[in-house]
């Protein structure tokens, strides 16, 4: 059972910079794309940002390209998402999703096209 779990968050400045990880477990053999999403209070899950499972592949949303940056490292089964020039609205609860493909070189954006998720951790951008 892939088992996923993220950490990091916590409460930042405006401009601030955070890095959040998601540490995984319980896969074996094979590929897996990972992505970052987020969710604000009444608002639904969002694509962040995704990677393949080589790494050499990755995608952002339009507001957070140039700020944040989405990377993994197989041989610790890990995955990280550094946050900078944080802003307000960058408020949420931030999941790491995982999806086991077939596929080394492509990612997904789409909060459907992944299996298994974390429980989160939030972010809380404020002056």
């Amino acid at each position: 059972q892939l088992q996923l779990v993220e950490s990091g968050g916590g409460l930042v400045q405006p401009g601030g910079s955070l890095t959040l990880s998601c540490g995984i477990s319980g896969f074996g053999l094979g590929y897996y794309a990972l992505g970052w999403f987020h969710q604000a209070p009444g608002q639904e899950r969002e694509e962040v940002a995704c990677i393949s499972s080589s790494g050499k592949i990755t995608e952002y949303t339009e507001s957070v390209r140039g700020r944040f940056t989405i990377s993994r490292d197989n041989g610790k089964k890990a995955m990280y998402l550094r946050v900078n020039s944080l802003r307000p609205e960058d408020t949420a609860v931030y999941y790491c999703a995982a999806r086991i493909t077939t596929i080394e070189e492509k990612c997904y954006m789409e909060t459907a096209e992944y299996d298994h998720w974390g429980q989160g951790t939030q972010v809380t951008v404020t002056a």
